[in-house]
């Protein structure tokens, strides 16, 4: 019951002190709304690549490592290997 008080006294502070301001007679231009803009695109790319760069890749791994676990040794592929160098010739 405390807490609902203090959410209460805490609204009526700020709506009170709210009405004592003044205007800021200030312009914001079309250069601040595109650094928004950019800047909200840019914070979306990056938790887009958070994702899959901390996610996605390491479960694309596990699941190529499961599959290379499961399957038979006669649909393994095998890389060919190199004929040997003969150095003394």
């Amino acid at each position: 019951m405390k807490r609902d008080n203090f959410i209460a006294i805490c609204v009526t502070a700020a709506g009170a002190l709210s009405m004592w301001a003044t205007p800021a007679f200030a312009y914001l231009g079309p250069g601040a709304g595109l650094a928004a803009i950019g800047t909200f695109l840019a914070l979306i790319i990056g938790v887009i690549a958070a994702f899959f760069g901390f996610l996605w890749y390491p479960l694309k791994r596990l699941l190529r490592k499961g599959k290379a676990v499961g399957a038979s040794p006669s649909e393994a592929q095998e890389k060919p290997q190199a004929a040997p160098v003969d150095e003394g010739a």
